[in-house]
């Protein structure tokens, strides 16, 4: 079971819509920040921004801005060698080869202008030039979604986020390793305006020997913004016709919650 800490506080349901696809990479929001948060700030991109792509979608005159340091010129080379070693030792491109080279112009045509993707690390303490802390990427920004994935590096930067929660309105962070972190987890939800509206296991992990997910997907409202009900949900989690597999030939893993 976990902790009644993560259970989210109620929302109604009319209010939670889903952004991005119905798979890996697709988060659950308020829709009431669409119209108030007009920057959204990434913390971790990979090869995937639908859920950015989307946003701005459903809410017009917003802007992207991405921090990864793997996302580089060696990645793209990186993808394109191996597809090129694969068609010539079988003689025939496959579906994900194909899907690659249209990634990597989707990239260029969704990264210009006002959207911007910086090729730096997310670090608690910046000491190169190719880093970034929260404090530097919230710095000039009111207002913001923030959006962060960084592979278990979360940990370092869960201060900064409380430190400048006043600037976000909606978080939106991936956990891992969840049992070996969850002291930090509920330190940092003791101390912050940030109140879990929705969570979602990530399948992709799994879960470990005592049966709970090792990746959790949470979103959080901050209630000094928003309106948010002192009760806790009682929804079931996974919730239909919100949630999906992030990896779709895997059931979904349902939530159990102290009480």
């Amino acid at each position: 079971m976990l902790p009644k800490i993560l259970k989210p506080y109620h929302i109604n349901k009319s209010n939670l819509i889903r952004i991005g696809p119905e798979k890996d990479g697709g988060y659950i929001v308020d829709k009431r920040i669409l119209n108030k948060s007009k920057v959204v700030i990434t913390l971790g991109l990979n090869d995937d921004w639908d859920f950015e792509k989307d946003y701005l979608d459903k809410s017009s005159n917003s802007r992207i801005i991405a921090y990864d340091h793997t996302v580089n010129e060696q990645f793209w080379k990186t993808r394109f060698k191996n597809d090129l070693i694969s068609f010539l030792l079988f003689k025939k491109i496959k579906f994900n080869q194909i899907i690659d080279i249209f990634k990597y112009f989707s990239y260029l045509a969704f990264f210009r202008g006002k959207n911007e993707h910086l090729i730096k690390k997310v670090v608690p303490k910046k000491k190169k030039i190719n880093q970034v802390t929260v404090n530097e990427a919230l710095k000039d920004f009111q207002n913001t979604l923030l959006k962060i994935d960084i592979e278990g590096d979360e940990y370092g930067v869960l201060d900064q986020i409380n430190k400048n929660s006043k600037k976000i309105n909606l978080l939106i962070i991936e956990f891992h390793n969840v049992k070996k972190n969850i002291k930090k987890i509920k330190k940092f939800l003791k101390k912050s305006n940030l109140k879990i509206i929705h969570i979602h296991a990530n399948n992709y992990g799994g879960i470990d020997k005592d049966g709970l997910p090792k990746v959790l997907e949470i979103s959080l409202l901050n209630k000094k913004k928003f309106k948010i009900s002192k009760n806790k949900s009682n929804y079931s989690y996974p919730i239909d016709g919100l949630d999906y597999s992030n990896l779709k030939r895997r059931k979904d893993i349902k939530l159990i919650f102290n009480e």
